[in-house]
């Protein structure tokens, strides 16, 4: 289910508050975050974050393409390993 049309996407208060601010100083420093759900603005183009996963910082720098979406997208939780392995049988020769 989506959000409210009238409410507007969600965007972290203090999340848009540091890229602004960041902005003004010129400062082009990491931005640590554990907002997985805040959607991405235009505002936050062109800066990079490091998004909290449950274990790791996962470095996101965003560009233009990933308007809309939220930072969680970019951050993925689980790592895919394969889907077993194909252990070779060792047949004797009698």
């Amino acid at each position: 289910m989506s959000r409210s049309s009238k409410k507007g996407p969600y965007i972290d208060k203090k999340l848009l508050k540091k890229v602004l601010n960041q902005k003004q100083a010129q400062d082009k420093e990491p931005i640590k975050t554990w907002a997985r759900n805040s959607q991405i603005p235009p505002e936050f183009v062109g800066h990079i974050f490091l998004v909290h996963n449950g274990k790791n910082f996962i470095t996101v720098k965003v560009v233009e393409g990933m308007v809309g979406h939220r930072l969680g997208e970019f951050a993925p939780t689980r790592i895919f390993r394969g889907h077993g392995r194909v252990v070779a049988r060792e047949v004797s020769k009698t």
